[in-house]
């Protein structure tokens, strides 16, 4: 299931690569989303030694427009062939640019129809090139906490196989009509077992709040268990960047 932005997203994709003329140089659309809401598009340029895909080029697009951080990318195929899943080089290439990145599929086991994926898992354990530990971060939210977190009543949130980095961070709040945003900073990771969280919880709040934690993870977090080692990431808004 899509939000309302990234199916307007998939449109846009769809809608250029349906424009595109009948030939083999340019056969793929992609469309890019940054975490202020704005949609940047462009096209493959196929050639023999080797042309940038679709994605590669809006990339380069969003960059010469001084987009922020890209949140969400997808592809789509001329002839109405739909949503394309990325290729291998640009699956590394992202990960590498925009390591927090959503990549919209056209499928996914488990799910129906096309299907927002982070791009930490179309390619886990991946290769991470030297020097792109500078590269923007992003932090996800559901779109509910958003005045919670502006107003510093929410300072900390748990997560459950979603890699999260000490430093500076856009925390972004998901996805109504268009993403918002605000700067922020993650500025402690605790390891801890979700068992050790249920227990925290039934002592400060009393018998049976650590099972009713677990169940509103797991509306996030589908498969979470007990047993399961979560991250618990504490931050700060930075208000006087915006």
């Amino acid at each position: 299931m899509l939000f309302p932005a990234e199916a307007n997203l998939v449109e846009a994709a769809l809608n250029l690569a349906a424009t595109l003329p009948e030939n083999d140089e340019h056969t793929v659309a992609a469309a890019a989303m940054d975490a202020n809401g704005e949609i940047y598009t462009g096209v493959n340029v196929y050639h023999f030694s080797g042309g940038p895909c679709a994605e590669l080029v809006v990339l380069g697009i969003a960059a010469a427009q001084g987009s922020a951080p890209l949140v969400s990318i997808v592809a789509a195929g001329h002839d109405g062939r739909g949503i394309l899943a990325p290729c291998g080089r640009c699956r590394q290439t992202l990960i590498d640019y925009f390591p927090d990145i959503a990549v919209i599929m056209p499928s996914w086991p488990g799910e129906e129809g096309p299907t927002s994926i982070r791009i930490s898992r179309l390619l886990p354990g991946t290769y991470r090139r030297p020097g792109r530990s500078s590269r923007p971060r992003v932090v996800y939210f559901s779109a509910r906490y958003f005045d919670d977190v502006r107003l510093g009543r929410k300072t900390s949130t748990v997560r459950w196989n979603d890699p999260v980095e000490l430093g500076p961070a856009t925390l972004v709040f998901e996805f109504a009509e268009t993403p918002r945003s605000i700067p922020g900073e993650v500025l402690g990771i605790r390891a801890v077992q979700m068992a050790t969280l249920m227990a925290e919880a039934d002592t400060a709040h009393g018998p049976g709040a650590g099972d009713q934690y677990l169940t509103a993870l797991r509306q996030h977090y589908p498969d979470l268990n007990p047993e399961d080692q979560l991250e618990e990431v504490s931050f700060a808004t930075r208000l006087d960047q915006i």
